[in-house]
């Protein structure tokens, strides 16, 4: 017999839901009425970029950037309103008039926050969705451009090889990231041994304040300017647009990727492999970039699972320079003239892509993506070569896991001359590598995500023993929501909750952040659940 639940419980419930509803109703009013009265200018209407839950198109608009289908669901929290602004003044007048109407105010440039942060909150929320502002000017004789925050990595990579085949610019490999989050976060890609990250190559930036003004580096200051190279702009304002240099790669770039399996059946030997990797691979030349990535795939006898490790690499140079390089420092792998390509820099960046080596590049103009996967992903740094008996128990767990992967991307050369404190991205020296997880499920329902989360938090606590600690570190833009976080709805949001993510995601670097966030953004506007809390208590 079922538990009948008290009348009066019903009717409480039923009160503060039907009260919640209500201020939430008059929150969005006083937000409409300003943003379409008050504060846009005449010559630049906004009344056609609003879409509230009436809108017919107002899921389509909100689901058009969602890249997780973990946050493709009824129960997913929707924001009020979403903004879509065109003009800069659309952005000043939507943090005003948030902020006004008390309601807090998350940023898209991409959708692809791992924990969708930039779409989703647990309290009365509006969405500033950034991908209109797309436009990129390149200045090829200053070998620089301008950047807005909706343009995506793709596009971005695009328009510079319209313009030149010997410049590049380092950041993903996932083409339809937004350009606002991506280089904020740290981004980086297959030239950071080269060149360092994304946010290492930022010259000027545009940021809309909490008091609505737009600043660049000299308006900003030099803290302010500091703090958005890797500390997440999003804690401190809106990136309108990058200045960011461009680097030099040659007329023509050599991509490989070798497979080796723990088969012993094929006797590949991926064990040895990777576990040289880990020797060499940060030792290489910086122009010479190798990502190991091992998989779960289907063995050679029935019912039979085994790990496939891929090694997938790019060089700065041609086949003929290449192979004498690999047979001298990494001839383990065993890297044939046969298994690698020649290409330009941005063909490369389709094959990074796992496009087909003679697709048009016009593909990176695509934003549209197939979200086929739930997926959560976590990070770590490896300081120290794993044994390779550690190595075979990683490959057991990975199989008795399931669909997971990993990648496993080497540091050193120019990570490793550039100071921790020079950004605010803090992870630099005496990294061997990063480690990216990811599990990825199909199936629909709570209960799945449940699961999968569940084992994936199991697998990253088992490797704890092969990897940075005090803190463990961690790297922001593969956001993980698991190592820490605080409560939106505190307007102050307590420095204890934040002092745990922020140890792991900007080590010493987090002290900084707060001064900075102390001064720009005192009551904490702008924050989500692993934002830089201000300090009000030496305020």
């Amino acid at each position: 017999m079922k538990a009948s639940i008290p009348l009066s419980l019903v009717i409480v419930s039923n009160f503060f839901l039907s009260v919640s509803c209500s201020i939430q109703n008059s929150n969005l009013e006083l937000f409409l009425k300003c943003l379409l009265h008050d504060h846009v200018e005449p010559s630049n209407p906004i009344s056609e970029l609003i879409y509230t839950r009436n809108n017919s198109s107002f899921q389509s608009v909100l689901n058009a950037y969602i890249k997780n289908r973990r946050f493709l669901t009824a129960s997913t929290p929707k924001p009020l309103a979403i903004v879509t602004p065109n003009h800069e003044s659309h952005v000043q007048a939507t943090i005003k008039c948030s902020n006004q109407a008390g309601l807090e105010l998350r940023i898209r440039s991409g959708g692809h926050d791992y924990e969708g942060l930039s779409y989703t909150s647990t309290v009365p929320f509006v969405v500033l969705d950034m991908f209109n502002l797309r436009k990129i000017d390149i200045n090829i004789a200053d070998e620089t451009a301008w950047v807005q925050a909706g343009a995506t990595i793709g596009e971005l990579y695009y328009q510079i090889s319209n313009v030149s085949k010997l410049h590049a610019f380092p950041a993903g490999v996932c083409p339809t990231m937004g350009a606002g989050g991506h280089i904020t976060g740290g981004g980086y890609g297959n030239l950071m041994r080269k060149y360092g990250l994304s946010s290492d190559n930022v010259v000027d930036a545009q940021l809309v304040g909490v008091e609505g003004r737009i600043l660049n580096r000299e308006s900003m200051g030099e803290d302010l300017f500091w703090a958005i190279r890797g500390g997440g702009g999003e804690s401190f304002g809106v990136i309108l647009a990058w200045k960011i240099k461009l680097v030099s790669v040659p007329e023509k770039v050599t991509v490989f990727n070798v497979g080796k399996t723990t088969d012993q059946a094929t006797s590949q030997g991926a064990t040895d492999v990777i576990y040289k990797w880990q020797q060499v691979a940060p030792k290489l030349p910086g122009e010479l970039f190798i990502r190991a990535m091992p998989k779960v795939v289907n063995g050679s006898r029935p019912l039979e699972k085994t790990i496939l490790v891929s090694f997938i690499g790019m060089f700065l140079g041609q086949i003929s320079s290449l192979i004498p390089l690999m047979n001298q420092q990494f001839p383990e792998l065993g890297l044939r003239a046969e298994d690698c390509h020649e290409m330009s820099w941005v063909e490369s960046t389709l094959f990074w892509d796992q496009y087909r080596i003679g697709t048009s590049i016009k593909v990176l103009l695509n934003r549209s993506t197939d979200v086929k996967f739930s997926s959560k992903n976590k990070s770590d740094y490896v300081k120290n070569v794993i044994p390779k008996k550690a190595l075979e128990e990683i490959w057991t767990k990975m199989i008795n896991f399931g669909n997971m992967w990993m990648q496993w991307n080497p540091y050193g050369g120019r990570m490793s001359e550039i100071s921790e404190s020079e950004t605010a991205f803090p992870h630099r020296a005496g990294n061997l590598f990063k480690i990216q997880y990811c599990a990825l499920w199909e199936e629909e329902g709570i209960n799945s995500t449940n699961l999968y989360t569940s084992k994936i938090r199991d697998f990253y606590a088992s490797m704890a023993p092969y990897v940075s600690n005090s803190p463990r570190e961690a790297f922001l833009n593969y956001r993980d929501l698991d190592i820490g976080n605080s409560n939106p709805s505190n307007k102050t949001s307590l420095l204890s909750d934040a002092d745990v993510y922020g140890a792991k995601y900007f080590k010493g670097n987090y002290k900084r952040l707060v001064e900075v966030k102390t001064k720009v953004d005192p009551f904490n506007f702008f924050k989500n659940e692993q934002s830089i809390p201000p300090d009000l208590v030496n305020f």
